[in-house]
């Protein structure tokens, strides 16, 4: 097992610009002044497990009903380039239930905030074209600098300014729609 920094590199690009955790940054100061605190280390644990598992056991959990990798990334990519859609043009496509804001913190920021259905979705695109461990490493760097937002996130909601969130979402919104066009390209030639 050797580790590929490149695989790494694009992997934790892509999970970074799925994930948005900068992004959310206004989400989650609203959750902290609502629930007064946010337990980051608990947060970012849980959403380890969920993105590690799902890595795992998302490729079986396919092959139950029927559907092989090649068209779940497929799919997949279709889910990330309309995402980056509503960054790059500031709409809004998916709908996220609000109903989740008021209970426990740990749910709507582990989920669906960092591992939504986006990540999940990202996952498997990204095993179809990379090795297991080198996603692993992305996982972690993620979960890292979600945890590093989620401690520090007054203070950078201070240094960016609404401004600064909004061109940081803007260009990870490009590179996710060059990444998502790339992953749909692979992977329809080979259904085919």
């Amino acid at each position: 097992m050797t580790f590929d920094f490149k695989q790494i590199f694009t992997a934790t690009m892509v999970l970074f610009a799925v994930i948005d955790i900068i992004g959310s940054i206004p989400v989650i100061i609203s959750l902290r002044k609502k629930s007064g605190k946010i337990n980051s280390a608990w947060a970012s644990l849980i959403s380890a497990i969920v993105l590690i598992l799902f890595l795992f056991l998302g490729e079986r959990i396919l092959s139950v009903i029927g559907v092989n990798v090649k068209e779940f990334a497929v799919a997949g990519a279709m889910v990330l380039f309309f995402l980056a859609l509503e960054m790059v043009l500031g709409i809004t496509l998916f709908k996220q239930s609000e109903s989740n804001l008021n209970s426990a913190t740990v749910f709507p920021i582990a989920f669906p905030i960092v591992a939504g259905p986006g990540s999940l979705t990202t996952l498997l695109s990204l095993r179809a074209e990379y090795d297991v461990h080198n996603i692993i490493m992305a996982i972690v760097i993620n979960i890292i600098i979600v945890f590093v937002v989620l401690k520090t996130s007054d203070k950078l909601q201070k240094i960016l300014g609404n401004n600064g969130i909004a061109i940081i979402e803007k260009i990870f919104g490009v590179i996710l729609l060059a990444i998502s066009v790339k992953l749909f390209t692979t992977n329809i030639r080979d259904l085919f």
